[in-house]
């Protein structure tokens, strides 16, 4: 199983990026979905939720009406629109999921966003 993360980068404050997923070797249709950060020195925050079928969806506070979340189950991606980006979003971005039918978790390797001017 593999979750791979792609296009994290260096944007400027009120800028946009958009993370992207790649699942392999699971069963993405049931599979829940989450986006974490670590920000340096922190712990980890959960960011957004999808559930497998992309009827239930959460966002943390932070980030609530700022970031999307979005899943393509035919193509095995989770992504996340940010928008209107804060220097504190600056973290490392995990793609994290909860395969429903094995009972097993799966992590990325993270991709790295950095709000600086």
């Amino acid at each position: 199983v593999q979750l791979v993360e792609s296009w994290g980068g260096v944007v400027q404050p009120g800028g946009s990026l958009r993370l992207s997923c790649a699942a392999s070797g699971v069963t993405f249709s049931l599979t829940h979905m989450w986006w974490v950060r670590q920000a340096p020195g922190k712990g980890l925050e959960w960011v957004a939720h999808m559930n497998r079928d992309g009827s239930s969806i959460f966002y943390a506070d932070s980030v609530k009406g700022r970031f999307t979340i979005s899943r393509d189950n035919a193509k095995n991606t989770l992504d996340l629109q940010m928008n209107s980006l804060k220097f504190e979003d600056t973290a490392v971005y995990y793609c994290h999921g909860f395969d429903t039918y094995y009972a097993v978790n799966y992590w990325g390797e993270g991709t790295l966003v950095t709000v600086s001017a």
